[in-house]
């Protein structure tokens, strides 16, 4: 009799939702792909590479949303549970599910408590159009009718897939939880992949009751957990995830904050996520480095630094630190974007210039002795940190231990026009002005750059002289996932030219050196030896694998670098004031290369490294050079450029003037009487038995600096030897009271 009621009860349903199909057509639902498309996550999220979030920026206070998660990321754990708990009939039935209905009904009739009977395929047709009654509130029978029609309508139109993905998106779990991403990063701090049985309980019991207390929840889970089949969890799980589940961690889910500079760039022209090509944990590392350092040297005056490190293989950016967080005192200003001036850091690049050009090799003699340069703004003088002068070095010893005079020497050498033209080739757009501009000062610094494009031109060097563009743009395919294969980025993007690397599809990669001349520099500044002439040898720069490095400490230490590489990554790192406040008693050693150190020694430690091997075109031979410079050592040089003769054969005692400059303009002072006045005359070493002649007549001895009181007019100073044979000779203007 019961089983015919029932019958009876399942006829009439079936009837009344005939009659329901016949007065009026259903409604056209929308498609899947449009669903899609409309769904807005409530916080703008930085990705990393991987997906994870690295910076939110909450632009909805209506619900907490993430990025659509697709039914393939979802654990098959959560999937059962959802099932078990709200449609056990979802694969079986087209939308509506009769039995449930009739169930229903007669337990309604047998004064029972009422089922819910709505299947996953309603609810999902509730949640799309709103006139239906979604929200919790009982629904009236015109409404029921209207959810069935539109269930019914999805299910002709929608796979059970896309159905189902659809309900996990747009479900509200708990409090203001909406989709399954938020709701397992909130309550479980992962993503919905990594979802346990015991939490898949946890979350579907929460399907019914959202804001259920705890104890009930727990009830209804264990219930849940029958169900489940092979999935079913124990005791102990679901405890465990009742104890996550109901921690408050509101705050905590907003607290990705890894990269803030480089997400304002990224999410300034849309308020939906962006994925880049940053890896969460080298961003973390890098971070903290930077932090804790800048506090540790803190007392010196440094507030702010910034980090960039790249793949040498892709030019994929993985580590953008912008700033030094909570304790800079300009927390928002982007130190990888800044223009400050780079120090000694140009100077890898201006070697390798004149290897390639065949003016210099690594063994070549370069003089370290003080030099004038007449130039527009007066005299330029350089001097070395140390304010000694070592006389002959080699090539090599000159870069690795970052001697000033040499590198002055060699811009001089190249030409300063020719060099600045070259890192304009090297992509630092901030040299913007003429050669002359700068001067040979060039070598040392004077151009300002931003460590976006120096870390670009280093990584040129490391990636065997090939410069490419910077990538940090990771595209979107439709479904919100990385595509495997990484293609340059589309015209969304376009805008942040130069940052997110939109322009790699346009601006192709380029040699700018030779593979042997940056071989050959890679070599040097790998050098530990020779770079102990200045460093010494155990400092921040001595790793226990092969890396190439080099640092740079601006005028009155304004600004520390330190960019250098291994085969695989080029990690670059600026310490100093974004007001441009000068630092006290800190170098690059000290500033900016522990950070380095750190994210190096990571690097390494996570990913390995390899020292790169000699390419066609070099070749190594032993040189061996005059007596007290150097000793003799095998060199590498580009095959062509090797010395014919043995650089020992070379006369280590030439002399030359140093002072006055060749062209020097020197003004008589009218305020201090003129027999107080003097001029130096000053020659290189090497000057014994050698005789000052000046206009013809002797004046002294070069073997010390010779005295003259200036006189008005054009000059022409000679050094001759012993034998009276001119050595050099430059000439000088003196302008005073009788000469304007």
């Amino acid at each position: 009799m019961r089983r015919f009621a029932k019958v009876a009860v399942v006829a009439a349903v079936v009837l009344t939702l005939l009659v329901a199909w016949l007065i009026s057509a259903p409604p056209a639902p929308p498609s899947f792909d449009q669903v899609k498309e409309q769904w807005r996550p409530s916080d703008a999220q930085l990705l990393d590479r991987r997906g994870d979030p690295l910076y939110e920026r909450r632009i909805d206070s209506h619900g907490r949303r993430l990025a659509w998660t697709p039914l393939d990321e979802v654990s098959p754990a959560l999937e059962r549970a959802v099932i078990a708990a709200e449609d056990r009939r979802f694969y079986q039935h087209h939308g509506v599910d009769v039995w449930a209905i009739a169930g229903a009904i007669l337990r309604r009739t047998a004064g029972g408590h009422p089922r819910g009977t709505s299947t996953l395929t309603m609810q999902v047709a509730a949640m799309l159009y709103p006139s239906l009654g979604h929200g919790g509130r009982r629904r009236s029978f015109a409404q029921k009718i209207g959810q069935i029609r539109a269930a019914l309508a999805l299910e002709r139109r929608w796979s059970k897939r896309q159905i189902f993905e659809t309900y996990l998106n747009l479900v509200t779990w708990r409090g203001e939880l909406e989709g399954v991403s938020a709701a397992t990063r909130v309550m479980f701090a992962k993503a919905p992949h990594g979802v346990t049985a015991g939490e898949a309980a946890v979350m579907a019991a929460l399907l019914r009751a959202p804001n259920a207390r705890r104890e009930a929840v727990a009830r209804r889970a264990q219930v849940l957990s029958l169900a489940m089949g092979s999935d079913a969890p124990s005791q102990d799980e679901i405890e465990a995830a009742l104890a996550s589940a109901f921690v408050d961690r509101t705050s905590e889910f907003a607290r990705a904050n890894l990269a803030p500079h480089l997400a304002e760039r990224m999410l300034a022209q849309s308020q939906a996520s962006a994925r880049s090509t940053l890896d969460l944990q080298t961003q973390r590392i890098a971070v903290e480095s930077l932090e804790q350092h800048v506090v540790e040297v803190r007392h010196r005056g440094v507030n702010d630094g910034a980090v960039l490190v790249v793949e040498n293989a892709t030019g994929e950016v993985w580590a953008y630190v912008g700033g030094a967080g909570e304790v800079s005192g300009a927390a928002w200003v982007d130190g990888v974007r800044a223009s400050r001036q780079p120090g000694s850091a140009l100077k890898p690049l201006l070697y390798a210039l004149a290897i390639d050009r065949h003016l210099l090799t690594a063994a070549s003699l370069v003089e370290d002795t003080p030099l004038e340069l007449p130039e527009e703004r007066g005299l330029y003088r350089p001097l070395d940190y140390d304010r000694q002068f070592r006389g002959l070095v080699s090539m090599r010893t000159a870069l690795a231990a970052s001697l000033n005079v040499p590198a002055v020497r060699t811009a001089e050498l190249v030409g300063v026009e020719a060099f600045a033209s070259h890192l304009r080739e090297l992509g630092l757009s901030s040299v913007v002005e003429e050669g002359d501009f700068y001067g040979a000062a060039i070598a040392l610094g004077s151009a300002d750059v931003t460590l976006w494009d120096l870390v670009g031109a280093y990584h040129a060097l490391a990636n065997g002289g090939v410069w490419m563009p910077l990538r940090i743009s990771n595209p979107l395919d439709a479904s919100g996932r990385t595509p495997r294969s990484l293609a340059p980025e589309t015209s969304s993007t376009q805008g942040l030219r130069g940052i997110v690397d939109a322009s790699a599809g346009a601006v192709a990669s380029r040699r700018i050196y030779s593979p042997a001349a940056a071989f050959i520099i890679s070599d040097v500044l790998a050098d530990r030896a020779s770079r102990s002439e200045t460093f010494g040898l155990e400092n921040s720069l001595a790793t226990r694998f092969w890396s190439a490095v080099k640092t740079g400490t601006s005028k009155d230490m304004r600004d520390n670098w330190c960019v250098g590489y291994t085969d695989r990554f080029t990690v670059g790192v600026w310490v100093g004031n974004v007001t441009g406040a000068p630092m006290h008693d800190v170098t690059g050693i000290t500033g900016a290369a522990p950070v380095w150190l750190d994210v190096m020694n990571y690097l390494h430690e996570r990913y390995g490294s390899g020292a790169p091997q000699a390419p066609a075109g070099v070749i190594a031979r032993r040189v061996s050079f005059p007596k007290s410079v150097e000793a003799a050592r095998s060199e590498w040089f580009v095959q062509g450029t090797e010395p014919a003769r043995s650089l020992a054969e070379l006369d280590e005692n030439r002399s030359q003037i140093e002072s006055p400059a060749e062209g020097s303009i020197i003004a008589i002072d009218p305020d201090i009487p003129s027999s107080l006045q003097r001029v130096s005359f000053e020659a290189g070493r090497g000057a014994a038995g050698a005789r000052w002649i000046l206009d013809g007549r002797e004046r002294c001895a070069a073997a010390s600096p010779c005295l003259w009181q200036p006189l008005p007019g054009m000059h022409r100073l000679t050094l001759v030897d012993a034998s009276g044979r001119a050595i050099d000779q430059v000439t000088f203007r003196v302008r005073g009271r009788s000469e304007q």
